[in-house]
């Protein structure tokens, strides 16, 4: 019996035929616009699948036409991303909010009703708040710690409960790292799903990475990621993924199709670079976060420590952490006691951790949400969600956790 292979094993090889490429041992970088058809009937064929005229036939495979459509690099990027997640079908973007707003465009429609956790990227808050709204779609909000009863008034007070189509969320939250049950959500979305509506379930799970994390099988209908952060790792890609079944994927790639937002074959060729040492990545950034999160929760001039591996037994938050995430991750965030003065103070006097924002790449980056990350987030609605003066967030990389703790000591002394 062959036994099956673990995805950081696959991540070498899974979807690429060294023979149809020289006999190379890497994939080659596919840089080319157009390919050509065998013949005229071959052409056709791979059209009329591209553009959903027809169902693939049984082995049948999406030929090669033009680099908006389909790319080798893309292609075996997309069809290794599925192993982490065990999802059917992926799609790439050239960027994280790329991903995010082909899937809302495409799942929502005027007059509908989209429910999202609180807070959220200040991207996607900007998009989902002030873009969103202009075409028709209202929002409603729920925070971290509210229960189903509570998320389900919010949803009738809404008036628009036969309305709702989306339930999207970010677990853990950036910048807060706050826990939102996965599966209450789920129960929600099928409560209010009818035989003609599915309410859909989607899931931003960049903060875990494919790693600690696996939404679909909590019952995500989607997971989204900025494949910028751990999937790329280096700080030198722009990226966004999109994963879940091939009946909803396919509505994504088609709607991606015509947009144009996919990944071209250079950010195809540098994930698939990144793919292969994700693992050990993130395990190091892991188990220096969790010396980093330890030395913070102990410094006299650090008010609060917000990271998952802190979360003591009796918090609500725990019981969720323990059943949906492997690892408490990477990213720390934490209030300096004192205000904006003190955490600038701080970031100014990092040395080694770079004050940049973006997160999960192998060096470690410091920034101040309020005034930066989330700069775009209106001022009640940052106090709303703790996103205040005194809170900064750190990425942590894989350098020597004993120099990080000696940067970030060096820094807070300086308070």
């Amino acid at each position: 019996m062959v036994q099956k292979m673990h995805p950081e094993s696959l991540m070498m090889s899974y979807g690429y035929k060294p023979a149809l490429s020289e006999g190379a041992v890497k994939c080659p970088i596919f840089q080319t616009s157009t390919f050509c058809f065998k013949s005229a009937e071959e052409g056709k064929a791979f059209f009329e699948v591209a553009y959903g005229l027809r169902d693939k036939k049984p082995a049948e495979e999406l030929g090669l036409i033009y680099s908006r459509i389909n790319n080798p690099d893309l292609e075996i990027l997309e069809n290794r991303l599925t192993l982490w997640d065990e999802a059917e079908e992926c799609a790439v973007f050239e960027s994280g909010m790329s991903a995010i707003s082909t899937l809302l465009l495409e799942f929502l429609s005027p007059g509908d009703l989209l429910m999202v956790s609180s807070p959220l990227y200040g991207g996607t808050d900007h998009f989902v708040n002030h873009f969103l709204p202009k075409i028709g779609i209202d929002v409603i909000e729920f925070k971290p710690r509210q229960t189903y009863e509570d998320m389900t008034a919010l949803i009738e007070n809404s008036g628009k409960a036969d309305k709702l189509a989306m339930i999207y969320l970010e677990t853990p939250a950036n910048p807060t790292n706050d826990l939102i049950d996965i599966q209450c959500c789920k129960e929600i979305a099928e409560k209010y799903s009818r035989e003609d509506k599915k309410v859909y379930l989607a899931v931003d799970n960049t903060y875990m990475g494919p790693l600690w994390q696996h939404p679909l099988n909590l019952g995500a209908d989607f997971v989204l990621y900025s494949a910028t952060k751990y999937i790329g790792g280096h700080s030198d890609v722009i990226a966004g993924a999109c994963l879940g079944s091939k009946e909803v994927m396919t509505r994504i790639k088609n709607l991606r199709t015509f947009l144009g937002n996919m990944a071209g074959p250079w950010t195809g060729w540098l994930l698939l670079r990144s793919l292969e040492t994700l693992k050990v990545r993130m395990e190091q950034q892991a188990k220096n976060a969790e010396v980093i999160a330890n030395f913070l929760n102990n410094h006299p001039k650090v008010e609060k420590v917000y990271y998952p591996g802190l979360l003591s037994a009796d918090d609500e938050q725990y019981e969720i952490y323990k059943r949906q995430c492997s690892s408490p991750g990477a990213m720390v965030s934490f209030d300096i006691k004192g205000g904006e003065k003190e955490a600038f103070t701080f970031l100014n006097n990092l040395k080694l951790v770079k004050l940049a924002v973006s997160l999960g790449s192998t060096e470690s980056l410091g920034e101040h949400p309020a005034t930066m990350t989330h700069a775009g987030v209106e001022p009640h609605h940052r106090a709303a969600m703790n996103i205040t003066d005194k809170l900064i967030r750190l990425s942590i990389g894989v350098e020597n956790v004993y120099d990080l703790e000696n940067d970030i000591g060096n820094a807070l002394s300086k308070v």
